[in-house]
């Protein structure tokens, strides 16, 4: 799988649009967006086009008019923004699951190839469709606030909250799954650690 700089850029605009709901900002200008991710502002409103033609953003008119999230950031997956992107997530179209076309293979049904490719979609789907936009979120900003970074697009009140922040140096082995992970711990009950 290869993802595209589109499918990345929308990636980011979402979980940024994610981010300014959490601080308070319900609405985010297109040039708000294309600053915090250092883009161009035509590609990045292009790009919500689609996702407002997705219904999972929706434009806001006036003064303090923009762009937020249309639907909880709960309800949103980082496989289905992938897809919504990029199509497929099979590196090969035989191995797809969602955009499926024959290949040139003389025996699609035993080739090993093929077999080798529907493991891998397999594998990256497993992952792309576990998480949500708002775990993503939810992991960023709390590693920013450890960090002691100011969430983009953050009001008065939460940049008290970030100054307040201890300041920490990023652990390289400290990626998103760990943060999860984390905060799956923080999260339950001492009678779910007992049955783990």
């Amino acid at each position: 799988m290869h993802l595209s700089k589109k499918a990345e850029y929308a990636l980011r605009a979402t979980i940024h649009l994610g981010i300014a709901t959490e601080v308070g900002r319900g609405t985010i200008s297109g040039s708000e967006l294309a600053e915090a991710n250092r883009l161009p502002l035509k590609f990045v409103e292009r790009i919500l086009q689609e996702l407002r033609e997705a219904g999972l953003v929706e434009t806001h008119r006036g003064k303090f008019g923009g762009y937020s999230l249309a639907k909880p950031a709960s309800e949103i997956g980082i496989g289905q923004l992938v897809r919504l992107m990029d199509g497929r997530l099979a590196p090969i179209c035989c191995a797809s699951e969602n955009a499926y076309q024959p290949c040139t293979c003389p025996d699609e049904d035993h080739c090993g190839l093929r077999m080798v490719m529907i493991d891998v979609r397999n594998a990256i789907a497993n992952i792309l469709d576990r998480y949500t936009v708002a775990q993503v979120v939810e992991v960023t900003l709390r590693k920013m606030r450890r960090d002691g970074i100011v969430p983009p697009f953050a009001t008065a009140n939460s940049l008290a909250a970030a100054e307040a922040a201890p300041h920490r140096k990023a652990d390289p082995a400290d990626g998103f799954l760990a943060g999860l992970s984390q905060l799956a711990t923080l999260t339950s009950t001492p009678d779910e650690h007992d049955h783990l």
